[in-house]
This record gives C-alpha cells, sequence and structure tokens, in this order.
C-alpha cells in the first residue's frame, strides 16, 4: 500500500469516474487503474464497483476510504509541519469565502496578500458554509472566510471582526420615514430574501423575528441568489432587506439614502477564518488575518462584538 494509491482512490471517490480521477491526478487512465487494482488485490476486496455509473464504493470500500483520507491529511500536515518551522509562507493555500463576504471582502485584501506573498498558490472558491465546511473535513480546502459562532465541535473559529447589519428601504416603503429601526419596523410581506443555504438569510430571519412567521405570511415570495439583487429589488420596487456593511461601502449619494440603521445596540455579524481542529498553517493562517484586518475600513476593526444575531435558524 502506497500514498499515491491512496490518493489515486480518494480522486476516484471524489470524481466518481476513473477517466477525470485521472486527469486530477495528471496521470493516464491505465496508470491509476491499474494501482486501484494492485491495491485491491493486496487487501483482497473490491474497493468500487465498477459495473455502475457513475462508479461508486463497495461498503468496505467506504469504510477504506475514511482511512485513507485521515492518512493522507496526516501526510500533508507532516509537510505543513516542517514547512511551518522553516518559517516559510509558500505553498498552496485553498480558501473557502461565503457569497455574502466573496464581492466584498475579497477585491480590500487579494491584491495586496499576492504582492506581499507571490510563493503561495492562492484558490478562492465561493461557496455556502455548509459546502465549504464539508469541504474543510475533506481536506479540500486549508481555511474558509465565514460567518460565525458555528458551533461545530470539528471547527476552530478565528473571529476577526463584526460588520453592522443595516436595512434597505425603497423610498416607497414606509420604513423609509424612519430615522432609525425598529424589527417590528419591518412588515413580512415587504421583506427581500436570500434563497435557503445562505447564513445571511438566517440572520434576516432571526434579527426581525421571523422565523415562524414568514412562510405563513407572506403573499409573494422571492428569493434571491445574491445581495446585490436584492438591493436592485428595493431600488426598483417597494420592498426592504437587510444589508451587512462591507456591501454598503461602494453605495452612491443616492443609495446611501436608502440605508436605515436599527437603534442600538446595532446588530452585528461576527465574521471569522475557520479551519479543522488539525490545521496547522498557523503562520500562514496569522498573515492572511492579518492581511484582511489591515484592509478594512477603521469604522469594521472598531465594531464591538455585541448584539450577534445567530447563524443558525
Amino acid at each position: 500500500m502506497t500514498i499515491v494509491q491512496l490518493e489515486y482512490i480518494l480522486a476516484v471517490d471524489e470524481h466518481r469516474h476513473f477517466a477525470t480521477a485521472a486527469a486530477s491526478c495528471f496521470v493516464t487512465q491505465p496508470t491509476l487503474s491499474m494501482q486501484i487494482q494492485k491495491l485491491e488485490e493486496e487487501l483482497g476486496i473490491k474497493l468500487f464497483d465498477r459495473s455502475r455509473q457513475p462508479v461508486v464504493p463497495t461498503a468496505i470500500g467506504e469504510v477504506l476510504l475514511v482511512h485513507a483520507r485521515r492518512i493522507i491529511n496526516e501526510v500533508k500536515q507532516l509537510e505543513d509541519v516542517v514547512k511551518e518551522k522553516q518559517g516559510l509562507i509558500h505553498g498552496e493555500l485553498k480558501l473557502g469565502i461565503i457569497p455574502t463576504l466573496a464581492p466584498y471582502l475579497l477585491p480590500l485584501f487579494l491584491q495586496s496578500f499576492l504582492d506581499k506573498y507571490p510563493d503561495v498558490q492562492l484558490k478562492v472558491k465561493e461557496m455556502t458554509t455548509d459546502s465549504l465546511v464539508e469541504a474543510l473535513h475533506k481536506g479540500h480546502l486549508d481555511m474558509g472566510l465565514i460567518v460565525t459562532p458555528l458551533q461545530h465541535n470539528s471547527i476552530r473559529e478565528y473571529p476577526m471582526f463584526y460588520e453592522e447589519m443595516v436595512a434597505y428601504v425603497s423610498k416607497k416603503n414606509a420604513a423609509y420615514k424612519k430615522t432609525y429601526m425598529l424589527a417590528k419596523d419591518i412588515d413580512v410581506h415587504d421583506l427581500w430574501l436570500l434563497e435557503e443555504g445562505h447564513c445571511f438569510r438566517s440572520q434576516m430571519l432571526n434579527l426581525c423575528e421571523l422565523q415562524k412567521a414568514h412562510k405563513d405570511l407572506l403573499l409573494f415570495e422571492y428569493e434571491a441568489g445574491s445581495l446585490e439583487t436584492l438591493k436592485r429589488m428595493v431600488e426598483m420596487n417597494r420592498g426592504i432587506t437587510i444589508l451587512p456593511e462591507l456591501a454598503t461601502l461602494d453605495l452612491t449619494s443616492s443609495q446611501q439614502k436608502l440605508i436605515r440603521h436599527f437603534r442600538s445596540p446595532s446588530p452585528m455579524r461576527e465574521v471569522s477564518l475557520v479551519t479543522t481542529k488539525t490545521f496547522v498553517k498557523q503562520k500562514l493562517l496569522q498573515t492572511i488575518r492579518e492581511e484582511i484586518l489591515a484592509s478594512l475600513p477603521d469604522k469594521l476593526r472598531k465594531n464591538k462584538p455585541r448584539n450577534i444575531i445567530p447563524v443558525s435558524e
């Protein structure tokens, strides 16, 4: 049994197709298939059911894949420990980020980070919180930028900053006349929401205390995939939505007039870097954390961790 063979079976499990798995490992399909067959002969078992398309692991194969994933992660961590002790900041960094952060936070720090650390090969993927956490567990990501607290036993959270949550109100909406907002000022019939799967959707509902009410009260329900869509819907219609502070930084002067702050203490969301608890690239984590914090406007760095709206529904 070799490390390469374990990497090959993990690739097949991920892609569920031998040719695609081989391409991802930069080898020919016959080479990959031969190595997996050798491993199966050595163990006296079949790891994959090749009669099905896409291929699937056998029952015993599923068990072995769990151990293989753990072994490969340990090998990678061993390599990372050596680089960490050498004080090196280089190599591949796979970073996941949620959609309600990506378009507003990445432009602030990304270019500066790449300029300062040209030896780091940064791979960024936008994904929902659940998908990001799963990718961390499977070793497909090194770290993630998400909204916390998650309260996952296997995830370590490194809180960085706190975003104020504000109302974005159409001129046609009654709440536009308000100087400061209260949750009860938001008419559920006028609220524009993100679609299911976005943690900020849950925070919208928690903030407005609408978890139980909204599905029963909405006569028309439109769920958007991005905050930018929600902003446009508010501007063109009578509605109201909730935005995180980063999403308000590039608004025009006319758009700024649609913002209504909530009465103090303002609702906040906590933004954190997250890793698995076995993550060892602490120097790299600290480096990217410092770059992100240095890129933020002063107000976001000074926001206090109070009145944090829960992520979970």
